[in-house]
């Protein structure tokens, strides 16, 4: 298996599908021309695809400058770690390495708290940090 990784903001609706789907990111999908929108206007995508399969995704949006917010993170269950998340992650992190904040918000679980840590995150109920989500 070989991963390759692509910069590319435009990402058609099936493979969209397929992946926020697979990872029960059914709210996602309810409308596609919406999430394809919201790729667009994304400050970075980049994507994992084994040959035509996407596999993972990952997107960022802030100001490029004082903060980013990794939206989204997903990899296909079949494709969980094989490194690709990782891979993902890192590859953001290094472009925006001199940011100073980088924020996300995720479900509490054990799996998803190593994951952050190990990338280098630090839980807010752990630090000095507080945080606050409206989500409707």
């Amino acid at each position: 298996m070989v991963i390759t990784y692509k910069h590319d903001k435009t990402i058609d609706k099936e493979p969209l599908i397929c992946l926020y789907n697979d990872v029960h990111w059914t709210a996602y999908t309810k409308d596609i021309p919406l999430l394809q929108q919201a790729l667009l206007q994304s400050e970075e995508v980049i994507s994992a695809w084994d040959g035509e399969q996407l596999v993972g995704l990952i997107r960022a949006i802030g100001d490029r400058l004082t903060i980013i917010y990794i939206q989204d993170l997903l990899v296909l269950t079949a494709y969980q770690k094989q490194g690709i998340g990782t891979q993902l992650m890192q590859m953001i992190l290094k472009k925006y390495q001199h940011v100073r904040q980088k924020v996300l918000l995720t479900e509490e679980a054990p799996d998803v708290r190593y994951f952050y840590e190990k990338n280098g995150f630090q839980s807010c109920d752990r630090g000095s940090a507080i945080a606050f989500a409206k989500i409707n």
